[in-house]
């Protein structure tokens, strides 16, 4: 009996050892192939028509994948603000969506139209401050939206004109494709110069991004 448990102990740590060897081999080569994109197609990581934040000639590019129904995100985006704002010309911000919520959709192309009136960034600030009004996943209030977005002095219905624009549906075929050459599953996702983080984490976002400028600022 002993023996037997013993031979037991051995085989869950034998498999627990290939396990870890084996996902760190599949993390690492999952980095490579992500900095050979990065380096192949910088496009997939900043195309033209996605938002940015930032200096245009910066050197470090933080690529987000978000939703704006993601309450995740919503947490995250005050503190990427605050880590552009610690390399100010350093480092810009690339928005790509990923529709991962009943109403995302929704809420992305009310978001595009709002760059027509150049008022984009001060809209997502706005939408994720006040997400738990239009986005509870209990009793959802998507056109509540365009209540909120009076605050800021959009043209409400000139944006539910611009919401119609074909090129947004575009965009976000495009950033769904995009989801899947770098096998995005969740939200927010991030990339800095097309390198995956670690780990999940502010941390590591502020750790990537801290050595990213290091390097590109020597």
């Amino acid at each position: 009996m002993k023996n037997k448990l013993i031979a037991i102990i051995i085989s869950v740590v034998v498999l627990a050892g290939l396990f870890f060897i084996g996902s760190s081999f599949y993390k690492k080569s999952e980095q490579e192939r992500l900095g050979s994109l990065a380096t192949e197609n910088s496009k997939l990581f900043a195309p033209d028509y996605s938002p940015v934040f930032g200096e245009k000639e910066a050197k470090v590019v933080i690529t987000e994948f978000l939703d704006p129904e993601c309450e995740s995100c919503s947490m995250f985006y005050p503190k990427v603000k605050k880590l552009l704002e610690m390399y100010k010309g350093k480092v810009k911000l690339v928005v790509r969506y990923a529709a991962f919520h009943g109403n995302s959709v929704h809420a992305i192309k009310v978001l595009e139209a709002t760059r027509i009136q150049n008022k984009y960034w001060e809209s997502l600030d706005l939408l994720f401050k006040k997400q738990p009004e239009w986005a509870s996943h209990h009793d959802p209030k998507p056109f509540l939206v365009f209540t909120i977005l009076k605050e800021i002095g959009i043209n409400i219905e000139q944006l539910k004109k611009d919401m119609e624009n074909p090129k947004t549906m575009e965009i976000i075929a495009g950033d769904a494709q995009g989801l899947k050459e770098l096998k995005v599953q969740g939200t927010p996702t991030f990339f800095v110069n097309g390198k995956p983080l670690e780990n999940f984490g502010m941390g590591y976002l502020y750790s990537a991004v801290a050595m990213a400028v290091a390097e590109s600022y020597k």
